[in-house]
């Protein structure tokens, strides 16, 4: 197929339009031959460039034609340039309207199988069914109350009572405490021993003063 057939198709008016993704790829191929063809432009002019230079001073006509080519080269240069912003902007919109057309068309199948899974249901009776289990949550309630609050079989005591005994009875630890620390003060104390110590030996005595004078005798001579 030729280049122009491949850009704008082979069909008739009343062919098959083409979608979305194969305008798009179209679109980059596009680009991607314009692309090409700026590089190659790109390319004569430095040639052209650089053979006006080489011929500035010794063939004038040489160069004049060379920087005639390289004005043309960038005429079509910017040409380009300008076809391709063009051709980007259409296939960032042909993308864009893509987009929302797979966006709507996901949505709108989300919307039938909503529908599907409602159509069974009734809200009337959606409305009865939660005030049933409403009001089974509240008997279930009253229930569970009536099973936990305590039974006394007929034994029904007057909780002041109980306070009052209960304080009795602490009184009467607490008077049981108090005379067992009051009857540590009457514990009898050891009895003094009636026999004297022994007395020191006698001779023992006189071995000592007889020390203590030859103390007092070597401290004179001293002086």
């Amino acid at each position: 197929m030729s280049l122009f057939g491949k850009l704008f198709g082979s069909g008739g008016k009343g062919g098959k339009p083409p979608s979305p993704q194969e305008a798009i790829q179209r679109l980059r191929d596009t680009e991607e031959m314009l692309t090409k063809k700026q590089e190659f432009l790109e390319k004569k002019i430095d040639q052209e460039l650089l053979t006006a230079k080489k011929n500035g001073t010794k063939n004038k006509r040489a160069a004049l034609q060379a920087l005639k080519r390289k004005k043309r080269y960038e005429k079509q240069l910017a040409q380009i340039d300008g076809t391709l912003s063009t051709i980007e902007f259409q296939r960032e919109a042909l993308e864009n309207a893509n987009t929302n057309t797979e966006v709507l068309k996901n949505m709108g199948f989300a919307a039938k199988a909503m529908k599907a899974a409602h159509e069974n249901m009734d809200i009337d009776k959606v409305d009865d069914l939660m005030q049933d289990i409403t009001e089974q949550q509240e008997l279930a309630q009253e229930i569970s109350d009536a099973i936990s609050k305590p039974v006394g079989f007929g034994e029904d005591y007057d909780e002041d009572e109980l306070l009052a005994e209960l304080e009795e009875l602490e009184q009467e630890e607490l008077d049981k405490n108090l005379l067992e620390i009051g009857g540590t003060e009457n514990v009898p104390l050891p009895n003094v021993p009636s026999t004297s110590l022994p007395a020191r030996p006698a001779k023992q005595k006189v071995e000592e003063d007889e020390d203590d004078m030859k103390d007092l005798e070597a401290w004179a001579e001293a002086m």
